[in-house]
């Protein structure tokens, strides 16, 4: 494993994110405390709780993970289209640097972004609404899986896009609504049963109903089969990866 050029990959993409941390951090930080004081603190106090837990505390998690999903598919989408916009590419193409070490050097510096965020975010928003954690450990475990997973899949957006517009379709009108559709502002069990069996197959509401039992110890679906599903969700877009850079799909033409 050519650790000296993983190093050098990260580096180079976290250093962009600390030159432009306004955009980078302030930003998604600052638009995700808006949706803790509007929905927290104002239209929360007046909602009714939900399995026991005030409506300001129930959102924070899928709030966080909204935030998460977007950042993840960004950062990581951004961070292998520009070299091919500006034909750099080639030169890490032809480095002696394995398919598998350039994607750990670029997914590894996205998802570091991501769960930076993500760790912001929570300490803000215990300025807006007040909760508790009750498992920690798992919480991380959650973040760093979901950082993961979706900036290996914008990593594959990335590669696929061919210009910016294609960056944004993807997550905007398809990810951003699966998100709001998920779980974020309410319990997939206040729908109708039809709806209820509909949603669960929206893979996002695997993720945050298990990022959500890490806070509170509710659930819609079970622990096992959220942390099952985010699995093979990753293996799945690592094989995409992988065929991308052995066939040389977009990268090489």
């Amino acid at each position: 494993m050519n650790w000296y050029a993983i190093r050098a990959i990260y580096h180079f993409e976290m250093a962009r994110t600390f030159r432009t941390l306004l955009q980078s951090i302030a930003s998604p930080v600052i638009s995700t405390s808006l949706y803790f004081v509007v929905f927290g603190s104002a239209i929360g106090s007046r909602m009714i709780a939900i399995d026991g837990i005030s409506y300001g505390a129930f959102i924070v998690p899928g709030l966080i993970m909204l935030m998460l999903l977007t950042e993840s598919i960004s950062n990581a989408s951004f961070g292998i289209y520009m070299p091919k916009y500006s034909g750099t590419i080639y030169e890490v193409l032809s480095a002696p640097v394995s398919w598998l070490e350039i994607v750990i050097g670029y997914v590894g510096a996205a998802a570091s972004k991501s769960i930076m965020l993500g760790l912001l975010i929570l300490i803000t928003a215990r300025a807006f609404v007040p909760f508790s954690i009750e498992h920690p450990v798992w919480m991380l475990a959650f973040l760093i899986l979901t950082s993961i997973s979706f900036s290996l899949f914008g990593f594959i957006i990335g590669i696929w896009a061919d210009g910016w517009e294609k960056l944004q379709i993807v997550p905007t009108l398809i990810v951003t609504p699966l998100a709001f559709l998920g779980g974020s502002f309410y319990s997939i069990s206040m729908l109708p049963p039809a709806w209820q069996t509909v949603t669960l197959f929206n893979p996002v509401v695997y993720l945050i109903s298990g990022f959500r039992w890490s806070f509170y110890g509710v659930a819609d679906v079970s622990v096992g089969v959220s942390l099952t599903m985010i699995s093979v969700f990753m293996l799945i877009c690592v094989m995409l990866i992988r065929w991308m850079f052995l066939s040389g799909y977009k990268l090489k033409n």
